[in-house]
Protein backbone atom coordinates (compact mmCIF):
# COMPACT_ATOMS: atom_id res chain seq x y z
CA UNK A 1 0.00 0.00 0.00
CA UNK A 2 1.48 3.35 -1.05
CA UNK A 3 2.06 6.13 1.45
CA UNK A 4 -0.49 8.27 -0.42
CA UNK A 5 -3.21 5.62 -0.01
CA UNK A 6 -2.36 5.34 3.70
CA UNK A 7 -2.70 9.10 4.07
CA UNK A 8 -6.09 9.12 2.36
CA UNK A 9 -7.33 6.20 4.49
CA UNK A 10 -6.36 8.13 7.62
CA UNK A 11 -8.67 11.03 6.74
CA UNK A 12 -11.53 11.58 9.22
CA UNK A 13 -14.81 9.66 9.13
CA UNK A 14 -17.62 11.91 10.34
CA UNK A 15 -20.76 10.24 11.72
CA UNK A 16 -24.19 11.88 11.83
CA UNK A 17 -27.57 10.56 12.84
CA UNK A 18 -29.60 12.44 10.26
CA UNK A 19 -28.66 14.49 7.19
CA UNK A 20 -30.58 15.64 4.15
CA UNK A 21 -27.90 13.91 2.06
CA UNK A 22 -24.35 12.78 2.77
CA UNK A 23 -23.41 14.01 -0.71
CA UNK A 24 -24.79 17.45 0.12
CA UNK A 25 -22.77 17.64 3.33
CA UNK A 26 -19.63 16.60 1.44
CA UNK A 27 -20.27 19.30 -1.19
CA UNK A 28 -20.70 21.92 1.53
CA UNK A 29 -17.34 20.96 3.03
CA UNK A 30 -15.65 21.18 -0.38
CA UNK A 31 -17.17 24.64 -0.94
CA UNK A 32 -15.91 25.73 2.48
CA UNK A 33 -12.41 24.37 1.76
CA UNK A 34 -12.65 22.10 4.81
CA UNK A 35 -12.47 18.82 2.88
CA UNK A 36 -9.53 16.52 2.25
CA UNK A 37 -9.09 13.40 0.18
CA UNK A 38 -10.58 10.44 2.00
CA UNK A 39 -12.87 12.48 4.25
CA UNK A 40 -16.00 10.37 4.67
CA UNK A 41 -19.51 11.37 5.76
CA UNK A 42 -21.76 8.67 7.26
CA UNK A 43 -25.41 9.04 8.30
CA UNK A 44 -27.94 6.75 9.95
CA UNK A 45 -30.68 8.27 7.84
CA UNK A 46 -31.19 10.77 5.03
CA UNK A 47 -34.22 12.96 4.54
CA UNK A 48 -33.41 13.65 0.89
CA UNK A 49 -31.05 10.87 -0.16
CA UNK A 50 -30.01 11.09 -3.79
CA UNK A 51 -30.30 8.43 -6.46
CA UNK A 52 -29.43 8.44 -10.14
CA UNK A 53 -31.20 10.88 -12.50
CA UNK A 54 -32.83 12.83 -9.68
CA UNK A 55 -34.40 9.80 -8.03
CA UNK A 56 -34.65 9.52 -4.24
CA UNK A 57 -32.71 6.87 -2.31
CA UNK A 58 -35.11 5.11 0.08
CA UNK A 59 -33.79 3.95 3.44
CA UNK A 60 -34.89 3.02 6.95
CA UNK A 61 -32.97 4.67 9.77
CA UNK A 62 -30.04 2.56 10.89
CA UNK A 63 -30.64 -0.24 8.40
CA UNK A 64 -28.44 0.97 5.55
CA UNK A 65 -24.87 2.09 5.11
CA UNK A 66 -25.18 5.67 3.83
CA UNK A 67 -21.84 7.25 3.08
CA UNK A 68 -20.01 9.75 0.91
CA UNK A 69 -16.26 9.67 0.32
CA UNK A 70 -14.47 12.78 -0.92
CA UNK A 71 -11.65 12.00 -3.35
CA UNK A 72 -9.28 14.11 -5.42
CA UNK A 73 -8.91 12.32 -8.78
CA UNK A 74 -5.44 12.14 -10.29
CA UNK A 75 -6.69 11.29 -13.79
CA UNK A 76 -7.92 13.47 -16.64
CA UNK A 77 -11.54 14.56 -16.75
CA UNK A 78 -12.16 12.36 -19.81
CA UNK A 79 -11.47 9.29 -17.64
CA UNK A 80 -14.61 9.90 -15.59
CA UNK A 81 -16.28 6.64 -16.49
CA UNK A 82 -13.18 4.54 -15.86
CA UNK A 83 -12.99 6.25 -12.45
CA UNK A 84 -16.66 5.44 -11.87
CA UNK A 85 -16.04 1.85 -12.97
CA UNK A 86 -13.25 1.53 -10.40
CA UNK A 87 -15.71 2.58 -7.69
CA UNK A 88 -18.41 0.17 -8.87
CA UNK A 89 -15.90 -2.68 -8.94
CA UNK A 90 -14.73 -1.74 -5.44
CA UNK A 91 -18.24 -1.95 -3.99
CA UNK A 92 -19.09 -5.15 -5.87
CA UNK A 93 -15.89 -6.92 -4.86
CA UNK A 94 -16.16 -5.72 -1.27
CA UNK A 95 -19.64 -7.25 -1.02
CA UNK A 96 -18.51 -10.41 -2.82
CA UNK A 97 -15.73 -10.83 -0.24
CA UNK A 98 -18.34 -11.17 2.50
CA UNK A 99 -19.78 -14.36 1.06
CA UNK A 100 -18.30 -16.17 -1.98
CA UNK A 101 -21.65 -17.84 -2.67
CA UNK A 102 -23.27 -14.53 -3.62
CA UNK A 103 -23.75 -13.64 -7.28
CA UNK A 104 -22.70 -9.98 -7.23
CA UNK A 105 -23.00 -7.95 -10.44
CA UNK A 106 -22.94 -4.33 -11.61
CA UNK A 107 -26.07 -3.10 -13.38
CA UNK A 108 -25.29 -0.26 -15.77
CA UNK A 109 -24.23 2.29 -14.84
CA UNK A 110 -23.52 1.60 -11.15
CA UNK A 111 -26.19 -0.29 -9.23
CA UNK A 112 -24.97 -3.33 -7.34
CA UNK A 113 -27.04 -6.47 -7.86
CA UNK A 114 -27.01 -9.48 -5.55
CA UNK A 115 -28.74 -12.62 -6.81
CA UNK A 116 -30.73 -10.61 -9.39
CA UNK A 117 -31.91 -7.92 -6.95
CA UNK A 118 -30.61 -4.42 -6.23
CA UNK A 119 -28.69 -4.16 -2.97
CA UNK A 120 -26.71 -0.94 -3.41
CA UNK A 121 -26.46 2.21 -5.47
CA UNK A 122 -23.68 4.67 -6.23
CA UNK A 123 -23.95 8.34 -7.13
CA UNK A 124 -20.77 10.22 -8.09
CA UNK A 125 -20.88 14.02 -8.19
CA UNK A 126 -17.87 15.90 -9.52
CA UNK A 127 -16.46 19.29 -8.59
CA UNK A 128 -14.71 21.20 -11.37
CA UNK A 129 -12.72 24.42 -11.29
CA UNK A 130 -12.14 25.53 -14.83
CA UNK A 131 -10.85 22.48 -16.66
CA UNK A 132 -9.53 20.90 -13.46
CA UNK A 133 -11.29 17.97 -11.84
CA UNK A 134 -10.72 18.90 -8.21
CA UNK A 135 -12.99 16.58 -6.24
CA UNK A 136 -15.27 13.60 -6.68
CA UNK A 137 -17.99 12.88 -4.13
CA UNK A 138 -18.64 9.14 -4.01
CA UNK A 139 -22.12 8.58 -2.60
CA UNK A 140 -22.78 4.95 -1.68
CA UNK A 141 -25.94 3.43 -0.24
CA UNK A 142 -25.99 -0.25 0.74
CA UNK A 143 -29.02 -2.07 2.12
CA UNK A 144 -27.80 -3.94 5.19
CA UNK A 145 -30.49 -5.06 7.60
CA UNK A 146 -33.84 -4.66 5.84
CA UNK A 147 -36.03 -7.75 6.10
CA UNK A 148 -38.69 -6.48 3.72
CA UNK A 149 -39.20 -3.69 1.20
CA UNK A 150 -42.19 -1.65 0.02
CA UNK A 151 -44.32 -3.17 -2.72
CA UNK A 152 -43.07 -0.56 -5.20
CA UNK A 153 -39.52 -1.96 -4.78
CA UNK A 154 -40.02 -5.63 -5.72
CA UNK A 155 -36.47 -5.98 -7.06
CA UNK A 156 -34.66 -4.78 -3.92
CA UNK A 157 -32.70 -6.85 -1.43
CA UNK A 158 -30.34 -6.39 1.52
CA UNK A 159 -27.21 -8.11 2.74
CA UNK A 160 -29.32 -9.66 5.49
CA UNK A 161 -31.79 -11.14 3.02
CA UNK A 162 -28.98 -12.35 0.77
CA UNK A 163 -26.77 -13.88 3.45
CA UNK A 164 -28.92 -14.37 6.55
CA UNK A 165 -26.34 -12.43 8.59
CA UNK A 166 -26.66 -9.10 10.39
CA UNK A 167 -23.69 -7.10 9.14
CA UNK A 168 -22.68 -3.99 11.07
CA UNK A 169 -22.33 -0.64 9.36
CA UNK A 170 -18.77 -0.25 10.61
CA UNK A 171 -17.40 -3.47 9.13
CA UNK A 172 -19.00 -2.85 5.72
CA UNK A 173 -17.90 0.80 5.82
CA UNK A 174 -14.26 -0.11 6.38
CA UNK A 175 -14.18 -2.77 3.65
CA UNK A 176 -15.91 -0.62 1.02
CA UNK A 177 -14.06 2.59 1.86
CA UNK A 178 -10.64 0.92 1.75
CA UNK A 179 -11.37 -0.80 -1.55
CA UNK A 180 -12.71 2.39 -3.17
CA UNK A 181 -9.69 4.43 -2.14
CA UNK A 182 -7.25 1.73 -3.29
CA UNK A 183 -8.95 1.30 -6.66
CA UNK A 184 -8.90 5.01 -7.48
CA UNK A 185 -5.34 5.67 -6.31
CA UNK A 186 -3.79 4.64 -9.62
CA UNK A 187 -3.81 6.68 -12.86
CA UNK A 188 -4.15 3.41 -14.78
CA UNK A 189 -7.87 2.75 -14.56
CA UNK A 190 -8.47 0.69 -17.73
CA UNK A 191 -8.07 -2.51 -15.70
CA UNK A 192 -11.17 -1.56 -13.73
CA UNK A 193 -13.18 -0.89 -16.87
CA UNK A 194 -12.28 -4.41 -18.03
CA UNK A 195 -13.24 -5.81 -14.63
CA UNK A 196 -16.46 -3.77 -14.71
CA UNK A 197 -17.42 -5.45 -17.96
CA UNK A 198 -16.66 -8.87 -16.49
CA UNK A 199 -19.10 -8.10 -13.68
CA UNK A 200 -21.71 -6.37 -15.89
CA UNK A 201 -25.20 -7.61 -15.09
CA UNK A 202 -26.88 -9.53 -17.93
CA UNK A 203 -23.83 -9.25 -20.18
CA UNK A 204 -24.18 -11.52 -23.24
CA UNK A 205 -27.81 -12.08 -22.30
CA UNK A 206 -31.07 -10.82 -23.75
CA UNK A 207 -32.53 -7.85 -21.88
CA UNK A 208 -35.68 -5.83 -22.49
CA UNK A 209 -35.33 -2.05 -22.74
CA UNK A 210 -37.71 0.83 -23.33
CA UNK A 211 -36.81 3.87 -25.41
CA UNK A 212 -39.73 6.24 -25.20
CA UNK A 213 -42.78 4.22 -26.19
CA UNK A 214 -40.68 1.60 -27.97
CA UNK A 215 -39.98 -1.64 -26.06
CA UNK A 216 -37.47 -4.09 -27.49
CA UNK A 217 -35.13 -6.94 -26.64
CA UNK A 218 -31.40 -6.79 -27.24
CA UNK A 219 -28.19 -8.47 -26.16
CA UNK A 220 -25.97 -6.55 -23.75
CA UNK A 221 -22.40 -6.50 -25.10
CA UNK A 222 -20.59 -4.26 -22.62
CA UNK A 223 -19.75 -0.66 -21.77
CA UNK A 224 -17.13 1.46 -23.55
CA UNK A 225 -14.66 4.01 -22.15
CA UNK A 226 -17.17 6.82 -22.70
CA UNK A 227 -19.63 5.07 -20.39
CA UNK A 228 -21.98 4.05 -23.20
CA UNK A 229 -23.90 0.79 -23.03
CA UNK A 230 -23.30 -1.31 -26.14
CA UNK A 231 -26.21 -3.49 -27.20
CA UNK A 232 -26.92 -5.71 -30.20
CA UNK A 233 -30.37 -5.31 -31.71
CA UNK A 234 -32.50 -7.99 -33.35
CA UNK A 235 -31.18 -7.03 -36.80
CA UNK A 236 -27.60 -7.67 -35.53
CA UNK A 237 -26.73 -3.96 -35.57
CA UNK A 238 -24.82 -2.59 -32.58
CA UNK A 239 -25.79 0.66 -30.92
CA UNK A 240 -24.32 2.69 -28.06
CA UNK A 241 -26.52 4.43 -25.51
CA UNK A 242 -25.48 6.91 -22.83
CA UNK A 243 -26.91 6.54 -19.34
CA UNK A 244 -30.47 7.81 -19.19
CA UNK A 245 -31.25 7.14 -22.85
CA UNK A 246 -32.69 3.68 -22.21
CA UNK A 247 -34.98 2.44 -19.47
CA UNK A 248 -34.37 -1.00 -18.04
CA UNK A 249 -37.44 -3.29 -17.99
CA UNK A 250 -37.23 -5.81 -15.18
Amino acid sequence: MSSNVKDVLQAPILHFYSLDSTNNRAAQMIDADTAQAGLTIVAQEQSSGKGQRGNVWNDEAGKSLLMSIILQPTVAIDAQFSFSAAISVAVAEAIQSLDPSLDVRIKFPNDIIINDKKAAGILIENSLRGNNWTHAIIGIGINLLQKEFPKHLPNATSLFLATGKEWTQEEILNIVRTKAIENTSTPFLKHYLDRYNQLLYKRSQIQTFANGEEVFDSIILGVDEKGQLLIQLADASIKAFAHGKLNWVW
